[in-house]
């Protein structure tokens, strides 16, 4: 459970969270990890990015210097102004990072396009970047499978997996789903909560719109059907390099 940015939690979410999966489902193994329980792991793990020489101190605001052409470097010679600071991973300028994605095939990023990361923020908070490779090294993750708008942040991971020598998962970017205008549907005005009363009909949907071809009488069926029918018939080829999807290509929205 990512729980380390305190400012954005909302009393109850996290139960909601875990119930709503319940009810389609989807179960988990073992005890339910929260971040904000491993801050020792992750603040080692930034001591020894640090004794490596890979981390500065950053005095820049994101609004500043976090932009699609990557940071420039601004601090990497220190602060330039008094302050809170953040600390970034200082990336290889020669590294070339390469992904071999099970759905987005070969992705070659190069570091310095991409920028020095934040793993510690100004107000003190551990980093997504961070704790999310740390997280699937102590829970010895084997696969990560998440949205194709992540795939930007692979390289980062892997480059912070490689100076830690933590092992690298395999990866699989699924397309996103997305309204008219290109915004993907769970920013957009018009996405809604997940309706736990029609588990079954919702994940037929989903179904659909991952080009996995349901059969029509599996729609009305509940959740456990619907999933034990997805995982006999699961296919990651009609994904295959697909980045995104429309939210109307399975007929209606979800």
């Amino acid at each position: 459970m990512e729980d380390l940015d305190r400012a954005r939690l909302r009393s109850g979410a996290a139960d909601r969270i875990l119930r709503i999966l319940e009810t389609f489902g989807l179960h988990w193994d073992g005890p339910i990890e929260y971040q904000s329980e491993r801050t020792e792991h992750y603040r080692q793990a930034l001591e020894t990015l640090t004794a490596l020489g890979a981390t500065f101190e950053c005095s820049c605001s994101r609004r500043e210097h976090d932009r699609d052409s990557g940071y420039p470097g601004t601090c990497r010679a220190g602060p330039t102004r008094s302050g809170p600071t953040a600390v970034r991973f200082r990336v290889d300028d020669d590294v070339v990072v390469s992904v071999d994605d099970r759905l987005q095939g070969r992705c070659d990023f190069r570091l310095r396009d991409r920028g020095d990361v934040i793993v510690r923020r100004r107000d003190g908070a551990f980093a997504y970047q961070l704790a999310v490779v740390v997280d699937d090294a102590l829970q010895g993750v084997t696969d990560v499978v998440r949205g194709a708008d992540l795939l930007d942040s692979t390289p980062w991971q892997i480059a912070l997996q490689q100076a830690l020598k933590l092992p690298t998962p395999r990866y699989a970017h699924l397309p996103l789903v997305t309204e008219p205008d290109g915004e993907k549907l769970a920013k957009s005005k018009r996405s809604v909560p997940l309706d736990s009363t029609s588990a079954g009909r919702q994940l037929y949907r989903a179904l659909g719109l991952l080009q996995q071809r349901p059969p029509a009488a599996l729609e009305f069926e509940p959740a456990p059907v619907v999933l034990a029918w997805a995982c006999d018939h699961w296919d990651l080829t009609p994904l295959q390099r697909v980045r995104e999807v429309a939210a109307t290509a399975y007929g209606t929205t979800v």
